[in-house]
This record gives C-alpha cells, sequence and structure tokens, in this order.
C-alpha cells in the first residue's frame, strides 16, 4: 500500500471555526463509514470546531476484515468532504488498529497534519464475528479481541503519550456497548472485548489523570448503523422474528421507547470531551435509554 493510500492531507481551512473545540485535534478511529457511529461522531465533534483526523482500515486486510463490513478509503474520503465543507480542517489516514505501528503512525499524522493530539476516539471495532459458543474458530475470537481491545489499547497509549509530552491535557474515549456491562448470546468475543474497555479506561484512568488526560467510555445501545442493520437481520433471523418484529420488541423493553441513534452517542462523546467533563474519568457512560441501568 503506498504512501497516497495511507493518509490524504488536510482539507478546509480551518479559518474563523469557532466553537467549544476549537483549536482542537481529535482522531475518530473506525469512522470510514456512512451512517456509522463514527461519522455521526466526526460531524458532531466537528461543529464544536475541531480539527478531525478520520481513520478507517481502509481496505480489506484479511478474512476479518471484508470489505462490506469496514470503512472504505473511497467512502472516508467523501466524509471528509462533508466536513471540510463546514470550515473545519479534516484529513484521513487509513488504519488497522491492530497493528500498534500503524496507531502510532496515526497519532503522528494527527500532531504533523494539525499541530497537536487532544482527542482521540476509539470507535473501530467488529460487531459482525457473531456465532454460538460451540462454532467460534481461535482467528474469529482473536480477531475481534484485535480491534475491539488491544487496538483501544494501542490507541489510549498513542494519543497518551502525546498528550503528556504535549502538556496540555486530553480526552480519551473508548466506544464500548452495552455489551460492556451486559452478556449476550453469539457475542462472546464481542462482550468480553467491551468488558475489557471497563478495566481499561478504570486502569489508565488512574496514571493519567496527572496529566489532566480523562480516560472514559461511552456504552450505547443496539444503533441500527449499516452494522446494525445486519445484527438486527441476524438475529431476527436465529428468533423466527421478522426484522421488523424484531425491532418493535426491541423497542417496546428500552424504557425511552425506541432504539439509540448515532447522534444520542455522538452527543455523550462532545460532552465527555468538552470543558465542562473535565473532572469526569474512569467512567463508563450508558447511552441507552435506560435499558441497561448500571
Amino acid at each position: 500500500m503506498g504512501r497516497s493510500d495511507l493518509h490524504r492531507h488536510a482539507q478546509g481551512g480551518g479559518r474563523g471555526v469557532s466553537g467549544a473545540l476549537a483549536g482542537r485535534t481529535a482522531v475518530i478511529t473506525g469512522s470510514g463509514r456512512k451512517g456509522g457511529l463514527g461519522e455521526a461522531i466526526a460531524l458532531r465533534l466537528a461543529a464544536e470546531g475541531a480539527n478531525i483526523v478520520l481513520s478507517d482500515v481502509g481496505t480489506s486486510r484479511d478474512a476479518a476484515t471484508p470489505d462490506a463490513m469496514v470503512g472504505l478509503s473511497t467512502e472516508m474520503d467523501g466524509i471528509a468532504a462533508a466536513i471540510a465543507a463546514t470550515g473545519v480542517k479534516v484529513s484521513t489516514r487509513a488504519c488497522d488498529v491492530r497493528i500498534r505501528a500503524e496507531v502510532q503512525a496515526l497519532a503522528d499524522h494527527a500532531v504533523a497534519t494539525h499541530g497537536s493530539l487532544d482527542i482521540w476516539i476509539n470507535n473501530a471495532g467488529i460487531g459482525y464475528i457473531v456465532k454460538p459458543l460451540l462454532d467460534v474458530s481461535e482467528e474469529e475470537w482473536n480477531a475481534v479481541i484485535g480491534v475491539n481491545l488491544t487496538g483501544a489499547f494501542y490507541g489510549v497509549q498513542a494519543a497518551a503519550q502525546r498528550m503528556v509530552k504535549q502538556a496540555r491535557g486530553g480526552r480519551i474515549v473508548n466506544i464500548a456497548s452495552q455489551a460492556a456491562k451486559s452478556g449476550f448470546p453469539n457475542m462472546q468475543a464481542y462482550t468480553s472485548s467491551k468488558h475489557g474497555l471497563v478495566g481499561l479506561v478504570r486502569s489508565a484512568a488512574t496514571e493519567l489523570g496527572e496529566h489532566g488526560i480523562t480516560v472514559n467510555n461511552v456504552c450505547p445501545n443496539h444503533v441500527t448503523t449499516g452494522l446494525g442493520a445486519w445484527q438486527n437481520a441476524y438475529f431476527a433471523e436465529r428468533q423466527g422474528k421478522t426484522v421488523e418484529q424484531y425491532v418493535t420488541d426491541m423497542a417496546a423493553r428500552i424504557p425511552m421507547g425506541r432504539p439509540g441513534l448515532p447522534q444520542d452517542t455522538a452527543n455523550a462523546v462532545a460532552f465527555l470531551c468538552s470543558d465542562e467533563a473535565a473532572y469526569i474519568t474512569a467512567e463508563s457512560l450508558n447511552v441507552s435509554g435506560g435499558e441497561e441501568p448500571h
């Protein structure tokens, strides 16, 4: 993969940009799919004036990262163009979060291109390897843990190294899940990885607090993104229901009466990245309409 495939330079002038996060640079992994949580988070942080670094795997790397389930470079470029139109600076860089060197290079890109690294959002995740316990292969288990947990650790580490050096504090947010608090059938690796993020932020926060760096999780319930729609179809079939009935039944068990929206998660992330959340760290914030109460 050539350098031109790995990253594209900043777009948008960034002049006259205002907002609570103006002058700060945010990296969002897993932000290359239209309609996904990463896109919603990027748009929300851009609305607050942050420079944005979009990142996704860019192309299929192996059986665990099929083109149909990952953010492709062309799709990521389209999201970048929409963000640039708002006036903030935006750049893109392909990154497989399972590879520490690529995560380190992504952090370096943020500093070199935008001048700082102030916000890191670990959003990249595999939620499409879903099988009964007895059918999960070693390769599938490793792929999910590799992206969802090990990749998040690499991101926390890379971001923290640069934030400590900058000596201006920072915000690190992992997109965990309701599955960080409760178990779900056919999602052993996913649930384990998301539970692991709870321990990761609790531990990292104890070390990084003295540097003014907060580390938190956001734990949404089901959100019907492109991946969410695939999950709806999968679980509806396993339960012998139509997708419509499955979604109706899901909404009925949520006190707020609906599944989550990408904007719900993005709003929580924006808050945790704000100055108002400067004293909040080591937390795993539920954004579940009351479905997940602990």
